[in-house]
């Protein structure tokens, strides 16, 4: 598919996105954060869990101190945000609080989350952090276990690559960079991607 296809299907899967009221967030969201990257060049569709405060306010997905977290490791790695990902959440409006989005609420959302993943057609998925993961992996394991290893998800009948990693709020509470650290795992899984694409 040409990049220009892709961003006309995404457009029209934006504006559906906006006007939908499937489940309560749309009745507390300033605006839908429905994605960030470029449609034309992503080789990875990095999945978060929901939007935040300021994610809400700008609709745009990790733009807070997580985000800026995330923009500084994927410039250790050597990584682009504007030209390798193309970054969604599990549910596209924000949840009171910051709380972590129900299952009722995923739900509603997981149809403009895999036309998402289906039009960009990643390499590679990486979910970051524990309930993006768990909304596609139906393993048992913490994220602590199964970081930095690939697996294969299956969605509408294509395989897809995988990894997870750890989300970049867990990393706001772990500062050391020590070997075998959580932020030392991150940017280790995140050149193990690099060398992916």
């Amino acid at each position: 598919m040409s990049g220009q296809s892709k961003k006309k299907l995404l457009q029209d899967l934006k504006l559906k996105c906006e006007e939908c009221f499937a489940c309560k967030l749309s009745k507390t969201r300033n605006n839908v954060v429905f994605a960030d990257g470029n449609p034309e060049t992503a080789k990875i569709v990095l999945i978060g869990e929901a939007p935040g405060e300021n994610e809400d306010l700008q609709g745009i997905p990790f733009v807070g101190r997580a985000g800026k977290l995330l923009n500084e490791f994927l410039e250790k790695a050597d990584l682009s945000r504007e030209k390798d990902f193309y970054i969604i959440n599990t549910v596209k409006c924000r949840p009171p609080k910051n709380r972590v989005p129900s299952e009722e609420e995923k739900v509603a959302c997981r149809s403009f989350l895999l036309s998402q993943i289906e039009i960009i057609d990643p390499l590679i998925i990486l979910f970051c952090g524990a309930t993006a993961l768990k909304s596609f992996y139906k393993g048992k394991e913490a994220i602590s276990k199964i970081r930095g290893e690939i697996f294969e998800v299956e969605i509408n009948g294509k395989k897809y690559k995988s990894m997870a990693i750890f989300h970049p709020s867990y990393l706001l509470r772990n500062h050391s960079i020590e070997e075998n650290t959580p932020r030392d795992f991150m940017l280790k899984d995140l050149k193990k991607v690099k060398n992916l694409i």
